[in-house]
């Protein structure tokens, strides 16, 4: 049987920051070689990414697993209590960057499908496409292999992301869907003049404050059925004006905001333009935004992708998971464009923080349950 906390702790020891490969997708590659999967390297603009298939391109059944193995940056390494590429295990917990998001989900995945190909060969095809891209622009990544798969005819008829689901309890949460995501970056040019004389100048620090308030404080909407009620948070204001008897010509501000699927990205960008047109004529300042639209918001309505997976996670921890579409954006969100995807995996408490870690007892549970969703999807 293959390990999956050995497997795990081994791609913590690649040193995968994004958009190093760090030697990760090599030891997936072996392994997954090893077992019959034919790999391909589908890399692109500077970053790495693998396709592997075991069965038959086109079959009628093949089923899919999307993760990534590029991490975050570690941010002030004196404050890891570990060697944050270490791989270490101690007090019940393995250790370090990329334990959580997302390698023990490669790992747990990557041992599921090794193992369910060699004891159980099914009727169809297994798919494992693990990109090096998913923390850092997402241009190179998943995108270049569903471009790829297009391409070359490979096809998966659904999907399952590895990605940390679970708040608290493992099994407690799976996601079929995402909010969309999009950043608006403001700038308002006015007039410079004398803080003793605004009446000679154009403030446009007054017009900035001015649109944000009405940004901030619209409700945009009261959720959907089976979303949240959509935000926007203002997440910085910049001027940059070390003196204080002066009224700048310059104020730059940003927003970002997560939708549910009342709205586009389209409709949202007609919006932040209305409301800084309404500004402009009312101040006289020239405000101009660039946005950008990250992923639309999207669901795999509840069916039989998630009553499978649903299913395998309560068979494997006596836990039935909420069907939820919180939290921020995956790569789910280009699979969707390609067949149905739903997302499951660990709990996340730990995820990009300073000592990151993974509960050692979660990993062969994930596992388990990547298992038997490969045993029920194939019977």
């Amino acid at each position: 049987m293959t390990d999956p906390v050995a497997l795990t702790a081994d791609l913590i020891r690649c040193a995968s920051v994004t958009p190093e490969e760090g030697g990760a997708l090599v030891l997936l590659e072996k392994l997954l070689s090893g077992a019959g999967f034919v790999c391909t390297r589908v890399d692109r603009g500077g970053v790495s990414n693998l396709y592997a298939r075991w069965g038959e391109k086109g079959a009628a059944k093949t089923f899919g697993f999307n993760g990534h193995t590029d991490v975050v940056p570690l941010g002030d390494v004196a404050a890891w209590s570990v060697d944050p590429f270490g791989g270490e295990i101690k007090d019940g917990f393995l250790w370090g960057r990329g334990a959580t998001d997302m390698k023990s989900g490669v790992a747990a995945f990557a041992a599921a499908a090794v193992d369910f190909v060699r004891d159980t060969p099914p009727e169809g095809a297994v798919v494992l496409a693990i990109t090096g891209d998913e923390e850092g622009d997402a241009l190179d990544g998943t995108v270049a292999l569903l471009e790829w798969m297009e391409h070359e005819g490979e096809a998966l008829s659904v999907c399952l992301v590895g990605e940390p689901t679970c708040p608290d309890t493992m099994g407690e949460m799976m996601k079929i869907g995402r909010r969309g995501s999009m950043t608006a970056w403001i700038t308002v040019r006015g007039e410079q003049g004398h803080s003793a004389y605004p009446h000679r100048a154009n403030n446009p620090v007054t017009a900035l404050v001015r649109l944000m308030d009405r940004l901030a404080s619209l409700e945009l909407d009261q959720g959907t059925g089976h979303f949240d009620a959509s935000t926007l948070a203002i997440t910085t204001v910049d001027v940059g004006n070390p003196a204080t008897n002066v009224i700048p010509a310059e104020a730059r501000g940003t927003v970002n905001i997560r939708f549910n699927d009342a709205h586009t990205g389209a409709s949202l960008s007609d919006w932040l333009l209305g409301e800084a047109a309404k500004v402009e004529a009312e101040t006289g300042a020239k405000v101009s935004m660039k946005i950008k639209i990250s992923g639309e918001s999207f669901i795999t309505l509840p069916g039989p992708l998630s009553d499978l997976v649903a299913a395998a996670v309560t068979a494997e921890t006596g836990v039935t998971p909420v069907l939820s579409t919180t939290g921020g954006t995956s790569d789910a969100r280009f699979v969707k464009n390609h067949c149905p995807v739903v997302e499951f995996g660990l709990v996340g408490k730990t995820m990009h923080q300073v000592d990151e870690r993974v509960d050692l007892a979660q990993i062969p549970v994930l596992k388990a349950i990547y298992g038997r969703i490969l045993q029920d999807y194939f019977a």
